[in-house]
């Protein structure tokens, strides 16, 4: 290699490392200028190119890399099947590169688990079974295969003492050679199962155990809740937004998203497949274009947005339909279902005017068992402990508050333990809410096949910990309806006494009688 190239490639090397991406990018080109057969020049441009969300160039480098003769390969059709997959909502493209991969490399795990999610999102189950299968043929102590594999059966009381597959988990789950992320992923799976079992003390203790290993395993930086940090900002996001004003502008696009936001695990996920069942609707899922404008151009956020002219919201409302055209350019409308916008509301308003705002709920006390039962990024720190849950919880509530009070008519509220009980109602108020004709429902909530949600880019904001998560209720919404999470909380009204303590303490009303209510029934790798 000629000394310039040589000279370039040792830069190109040293600014990816630094993590100095746009500078890393611009050495990377321009040695390619030089020297256009370097395969691994071109999939190291890929790979940020993709990080900076330049997705098509992204594509194009894997390409360059797989004609030049890249070393594996298979890798290069893995990554472009995860942009085609959770970024440009391209299910047959995604499966169709992951099917290249698996064809040069049979045995390459990472393909075999994105395409088994990959059948997961389109309801493919025994396929998703089949390759899940294949991994643990490979890999016996694969834990997420594993985990994954145990989140597609159904469990009953019987299986509990009997049932090999839980026995299997939890063999492995005890053993001390397992790390503790694995011992993490096999916990919450392990829990779901004791859970479904009707083995309500041994699940709960087992789910506690298993957000213990999940905050051990945590990467630096995370996996610590500041509750004090976290009042901080809602304090800050209320003082940036005292009281409505007139609108600035008026985007002028004719995409009108939806927003549908609020607490996680509160049923965001049947929404979005209920409206988007709406033939003019395409679900966005999880997009990760609203945070990222805040990680980026308005910084520091929300205090900036006081400097903000109405040329500069114009056109970062511009920008963000931008986004949402380059991913479905023949989309009416689209919803933005990432749940965590709930921070966002005011800056939604200030960019889009016009915009709906569906705010899902549920049962505080429902809610927050369900996200401990959850397995979620350590960045979401609050979910590893009950009493963070119950903060985090009142937090949110506390800003919601404001937001209604600001723009109540613009915000929806889908309660989700009265959507389930009477699914017809509350849909005919949601789809008059959003000005469209409702359509007829059907028993079955199957998902429509579109932009599943992504895994989508963990972004955090100063002073608050709320990176995007994929969805974690690919089967739910497969169900004529999901109301064995309705009144869940009764069966552990021992173990959320101080949760329930802390949020009535609060004021929060719905805690007061969610113990004494009856049941109703019982990552992308790349």
């Amino acid at each position: 290699m000629r000394p310039n190239a040589q000279a370039l490639l040792e830069r190109a090397q040293s600014l990816q490392q630094q993590g100095r991406l746009s500078e890393a990018i611009s050495a990377w080109k321009q040695l390619l200028a030089l020297r256009a057969d370097l395969p691994d020049a071109w999939f190291n441009l890929a790979v940020l190119l993709r990080k900076t969300g330049q997705l098509s160039p992204a594509l194009a480098c894997y390409e360059h890399a797989l004609h030049r003769g890249v070393a594996r390969p298979e890798e290069a059709h893995l990554n472009r099947a995860v942009i085609y997959s959770d970024c440009l909502h391209q299910n047959e493209a995604a499966e169709r590169e992951l099917t290249r991969a698996l064809t040069l490399n049979p045995t390459f795990v990472p393909a075999l688990m994105n395409l088994a999610n990959l059948y997961e999102d389109q309801g493919r189950a025994e396929s998703a079974r089949l390759m899940y299968e294949k991994v643990m043929a490979l890999e016996p102590r694969h834990a997420d295969a594993l985990a994954r594999y145990a989140g597609i059966r159904n469990f009953t009381s019987a299986d509990c003492a009997a049932d090999p597959l839980i026995g299997r988990m939890q063999q492995l789950f005890i053993n001390p050679s397992t790390s503790a992320a694995d011992r993490a992923t096999l916990g919450f799976a392990l829990g779901r199962a004791l859970d479904s079992c009707g083995a309500y003390a041994e699940a709960f203790q087992t789910y506690a155990e298993a957000n213990r290993y999940s905050r051990v395993s945590a990467p630096p930086g995370t996996g610590h809740y500041d509750r004090v940090a976290e009042k901080r900002f809602v304090d800050r996001l209320i003082a940036a937004f005292p009281a409505r004003e007139g609108p600035e502008h008026a985007a002028t696009d004719t995409s009108r998203p939806i927003f549908i936001c609020g607490m996680f695990r509160s049923g965001s996920t049947l929404i979005e497949q209920l409206i988007c069942r709406h033939s003019d609707i395409i679900a966005g899922g999880e997009l990760e274009c609203l945070p990222n404008l805040v990680q980026t151009a308005l910084q520091p956020f929300p205090e900036s947005l006081a400097q903000r002219s109405a040329g500069e919201l114009e056109s970062l409302a511009a920008s963000y339909l931008r986004e949402l055209r380059l991913r479905f350019p023949n989309a009416r409308r689209i919803t933005d279902k990432r749940p965590d916008n709930f921070l966002y509301i005011g800056l939604i308003k200030r960019l889009f005017p016009q915009a709906r705002i569906v705010h899902t709920r549920r049962n505080p006390l429902d809610n927050c068992l369900s996200i401990f039962f959850l397995h979620l990024d350590q960045r979401l720190a609050y979910a590893l402990d009950l009493q963070d849950i119950g903060h985090h919880y009142l937090q949110y509530h506390r800003l919601m508050q404001h937001w209604k009070a600001l723009y109540g008519a613009d915000i929806h509220d889908v309660d989700y333990d009265e959507y389930v009980h009477n699914p017809a109602e509350e849909a005919r108020r949601l789809f008059e809410f959003l000005e469209v004709e409702p359509r007829a429902l059907s028993e079955s909530m199957g998902a429509r096949e579109s932009g599943k949600a992504p895994a989508a880019a963990g972004y955090t904001p100063p002073g608050i910990n709320v990176p995007g998560i994929k969805t974690a209720s690919v089967w739910q919404v497969r169900e004529p309806l999901y109301q064995r999470s309705s009144g869940r909380a009764v069966h552990y009204s021992r173990e959320l006494a101080g949760l329930r303590q802390c949020l009535e303490a609060a004021g929060c009303p719905a805690a007061i009688t969610s113990c004494s209510s009856s049941p109703r029934e019982n990552r992308r790798s790349e």
